[in-house]
């Protein structure tokens, strides 16, 4: 699935900001552009937390995966992987079960000229990137199907994505098709933005990101429960990302500062 040129066939859009580069500069990264570094300049005179958050959501990431593995799940597909920040989810899961197989995907033509570090896994295991869109669930589940099995149980990884799906991309239906295709034992490990907890500074970001071509579709506690409907919910159920399960991993520093406005969840499928 990467043996092709990463930049033969796309381009990289410079002139509009992307979420997958935003990230990278939230986190101290030097893959992004000016037009990412403005944008999330602009987020950080909103809410100047916004890095703390972005940190906080890969820690949710660390930490679900790590009990899945721990509990016997050997397969996981990734969705809006970003550009690669170690320990990656393959790192974390191969760390406790050297035979785990991980496929990442993602949209962003930068992450694809970065892929090959998502590669390095156990000989045990196996690594591979995927580049489409979620928006495209078929061409995701054809790509994965040639690395996972889907006879058994696979995590599927939606972590700070499908906030910039909106409803009209039909975000819900897009997550219970790529679930339709997973067996039972399956898992679904998600955190989502929300307005909730501060309604003013999520209007004035979701503005100004609309105004660059971002779509920010922030989504209360009841609209992100939704994407768990069928789902036996792992224990805490839906909670603020650093409070799940805090004793998998290590505190994010400042995360406890302030409000952290989003939620986070893990689900079986029956």
């Amino acid at each position: 699935m990467t043996g092709q040129d990463p930049m033969s066939a796309v381009q990289i859009d410079t002139t509009r900001p992307h979420p997958a580069r935003m990230y990278d500069w939230y986190l101290g990264g030097k893959d992004n552009y000016p037009v990412d570094e403005e944008m999330g300049r602009q987020m950080l005179t909103l809410d100047p937390r916004v890095p703390v958050m972005a940190r906080v959501n890969r820690a949710f990431m660390h930490r679900a995966t790590r009990r899945l593995a721990g509990s016997g799940v050997r397969q996981f597909l990734d969705i809006g992987t970003g550009i690669p920040t170690e320990p990656n989810l393959h790192q974390i899961a191969q760390q406790t079960a050297p035979d785990a197989r991980v496929v990442y995907c993602d949209n962003d033509p930068i992450v694809l000229a970065h892929a090959a570090a998502l590669l390095r896994g156990t000989d045990e295991g196996a690594t591979a990137y995927l580049q489409a869109d979620v928006r495209d669930p078929d061409a995701i589940l054809e790509g994965a199907r040639k690395v996972l099995d889907f006879t058994r149980p696979v995590a599927l990884s939606l972590i700070a994505l499908l906030h910039f799906v909106p409803d009209e991309d039909g975000a819900h239906d897009l997550v219970r098709r790529l679930l339709a295709e997973l067996p039972s034992g399956s898992h679904l490990v998600m955190t989502h933005a929300t307005a909730d907890f501060t309604p003013e500074e999520s209007r004035a970001a979701t503005e100004k990101l609309r105004a660059a071509g971002v779509t920010l579709a922030l989504r209360s506690r009841e609209e992100f429960t939704r994407f768990f409907d069928g789902l036996d919910l792992v224990e805490p159920g839906v909670e603020v990302p650093h409070r799940w399960h805090p004793e998998l991993g290590e505190p994010v520093p400042g995360q406890d500062d302030g409000v952290i406005p989003g939620y986070g969840a893990v689900g079986r499928k029956p």
